[in-house]
């Protein structure tokens, strides 16, 4: 190969490389994947559908399986949230049993004995009347005698008396039981509302989780949209410059055989290696044009048999005219991370509170409704025992527990302190990252119409160069290098306008509004 040849050569690697690499960034396919692909249509099973960028959003929205993970966390989350609220209301349980004893239970009295002293009992006298009632003695009718009997003291020696022993049964061995009893929390020092805040905290923390999961989604379907219609883009730029150069190639063929000599047989083959190589390049830009509508339709949800081609033949450009403080402002107020942040915030904040509880006391009010059914009807089992109620008012005050309650204080403490420093740098960080992405969208304005007016000139340079060539003014070698020039200044100019649209997506992404715009299409 001429010296002349192997730069043009050199220039063909590098497009090629270029056109492969930007594939490759589109679809997210590292090259050893592209290796392990084929690229022929024949072997291709896929279902392509032609959608806009707002069919794929909403496909995206349904069938994604990242954010119904993302919505049952954001459900167990609440469901924290009610327990919390829980604390708030009188707990009430209804209690039922059957009891079987091995034997009735008893009590045993034991047996004892007791003594009564020696002692005189004086009974004094007097008179009575007796009435004899009729038919006692014959009479027939009552007589009332009078009778009269004189004082007497009666004399009783000391005396021992003995009980044996008594066994007593209690109840009888079966038992049914059955009791409702409350309770109700009314002062706890503030335990149950730092246990509200540290709940709803973390509910809005996954909230902002399942935010950013549909921001992130979001982004992605934009970028591969996109990215699509680049490695479309590229394809066509590959085929076209291509067929330029295989009608080169004819021309530089026929130009040696029949020309005036001034065009050689190795120009006709250095020309041919260029062709060659560039058609093995193309076929491998048509694969990963396939894989990145592929990748597209996989972001969406759709079953891997389904390609999604966009519908729309170039990336957008639309200058963007936003201010870089109002971008963070925005940010500070619909970023998911800083709002995620905050609710981490009030929630390590309730954890505080919730620990100072330990400090104070705890008053609550209990009550409770019991019945008993025991067939037997004494020792235990009686009317006033079987069935009854009870109402009370419990205080715990703590007096000493080891420190445990001013180190769980302590370690709170540090912990609101610790995210307050974070915040600090997520700030900074937003900040800086909205900076970076807002300059390099003004680098990519200012590039688009740089590489334009490139790929126009390159396009003239290229058009001037083949007509010449028919007329054998120029050599073979500076016609392949406009035509390779041409195709590294388009492709040049589709990836800055594709750079300057990622560079929105990226945009909304961190400032996170993008999401807002889409629940209010749906």
């Amino acid at each position: 190969m001429t010296s002349r040849y192997k730069a043009g050569f050199l220039r063909l690697t590098n497009f090629v490389a270029l056109m492969v690499a930007l594939s490759f960034t589109m679809t997210g396919i590292g090259p050893a994947g592209a290796a392990a692909e084929t690229a022929d249509p024949n072997m291709s099973t896929a279902m392509v559908q032609e959608l806009t960028l707002e069919e794929c959003l909403n496909l995206a929205m349904g069938n994604s399986h990242q954010r119904p993970a993302s919505m049952f966390a954001v459900a167990m989350a609440e469901a924290q949230h009610r327990q919390a609220l829980a604390g708030y209301w009188p707990q009430v349980n209804l209690r039922g049993a059957y009891q079987r004893m091995d034997e009735a239970p008893n009590f045993v009295f034991p047996a004892s004995s007791f003594n009564i002293p020696a002692q005189s009992i004086t009974v004094p006298g007097g008179a009575a009347t007796v009435t004899i009632p009729a038919g006692a003695f014959g009479n027939p009718v009552p007589i009332q005698l009078p009778v009269a009997y004189p004082g007497q003291s009666i004399n009783t020696p000391a005396q021992q008396f003995t009980v044996p022993k008594q066994d007593v049964k209690l109840m009888n061995p079966d038992s049914f039981m059955a009791s409702m009893d409350a309770k109700w929390l009314l002062y706890d020092g503030g335990m149950r509302k730092g246990q509200r805040e540290q709940s709803g905290g973390w509910l809005e923390m996954v909230k902002q989780d399942s935010r950013r999961t549909d921001l992130e989604l979001i982004d992605s379907v934009k970028r591969l949209y996109y990215g699509a219609v680049l490695a479309r883009q590229v394809h066509g730029v590959g085929k076209d410059t291509l067929a330029r150069m295989e009608a080169t190639l004819n021309f530089t063929e026929m130009m040696y055989k029949e020309g005036s000599g001034k065009v050689k047989k190795t120009d006709f083959l250095d020309n041919k290696v260029m062709v060659e190589s560039l058609r093995s390049a193309v076929a491998l830009l048509e694969k990963n044009e396939e894989m990145a509508q592929a990748a597209l339709a996989n972001t969406m949800g759709l079953p891997w048999t389904e390609s999604v081609r966009p519908a729309v033949s170039e990336v957008p450009f639309t200058p963007y005219a936003g201010n870089l403080e109002n971008l963070v402002g925005a940010a500070y107020r619909f970023n998911p991370d800083w709002t995620k942040l905050e609710a981490g915030i009030r929630a390590a904040e309730g954890a505080v509170r919730t620990a100072k509880s330990g400090y104070y006391p705890r008053v609550a009010v209990t009550g409770e409704l019991h019945k008993w059914w025991n067939d037997y009807d004494a020792g235990l089992a009686t009317n006033q025992n079987s069935e009854g109620w009870s109402v009370g008012v419990g205080v715990e005050i703590p007096i000493f527990d080891g420190f445990l309650t001013r180190n769980k204080v302590s370690e709170t403490r540090a912990r609101v302190n610790q995210i307050k420093e974070q915040q600090f740098l997520l700030r900074e960080g937003i900040g800086l990252q909205i900076k970076d992405v807002f300059l390099g969208m003004n680098a990519a304005r200012k590039s688009h119409q740089a590489t334009l007016d490139a790929m126009i000139s390159s396009q003239e340079n290229r058009d001037l160069n083949t007509r010449a060539y028919q007329n054998e003014l120029v050599d073979t070698e500076k016609v392949i290098r406009a035509q390779l020039v041409e195709a590294l200044m388009s492709v040049q100019h589709y990836k800055t306008r594709y750079d300057h649209t990622a560079l929105q997506s990226q945009l909304e992404l961190i400032v996170g509004t993008e999401i807002l715009k889409q629940l209010e299409m749906q």
